[in-house]
């Protein structure tokens, strides 16, 4: 059934209380950020501001993750970082992203077993355009298994309506 309406053998059909609205986040709350989360693009944290702005255009993302050589979570740079790094450097190929990155603990990030609707909270609150979703290998040890964007969650919400 749609979930608007209920069965019950030898009574019939009544109506749930439940409208397209509720259904709709019903279908939504059940989503685990594991179950839509994206491919990271990750960059090293000795990679250049260069080469980072180039590695955006190319994957056509609008953050990147930057780990260590071990490939544990060390920041986040978004396109906003890239762009006030560019402006007023000379040498962009000379700086590397650890410079300009947000560092971590002041990364927001998602857990796998989250819920998207936690998760879309998280971003409208503290503003950002995606999360890492990680895993805790050991304490403060994070590594990078996806990401959750805004682009990820309209897609669910555009889904979930159809």
């Amino acid at each position: 059934m749609s979930g608007l309406l209920d069965g019950r053998p030898r009574v019939g059909y009544s109506y749930s209380g439940k409208g397209a609205t509720g259904l709709l986040f019903d279908s939504l709350r059940n989503l685990t950020v594991n179950d839509v989360k994206s491919i990271p693009v990750m960059v090293r944290d000795k990679t250049s501001v260069y080469d980072a702005i180039v590695t955006l255009f190319v994957e056509d993302v609008g953050t990147l993750f930057v780990v260590d050589e071990e490939g544990y979570l060390q920041g986040v740079v978004s396109r906003k970082d890239l762009l006030k790094a560019a402006i007023g450097t000379p040498d962009l190929s000379r700086v590397p992203v650890a410079v300009i990155m947000t560092r971590m603990p002041n990364v927001f990030t998602a857990d796998p077993e989250d819920n998207i609707l936690a998760a879309a909270k998280k971003i409208v609150d503290y503003q950002v355009d995606a999360l890492p979703v990680v895993r805790e290998v050991s304490p403060g040890k994070l590594k990078v298994i996806g990401k959750i964007t805004k682009t990820t969650l309209v897609r669910q919400l555009a889904e979930a309506s159809n």
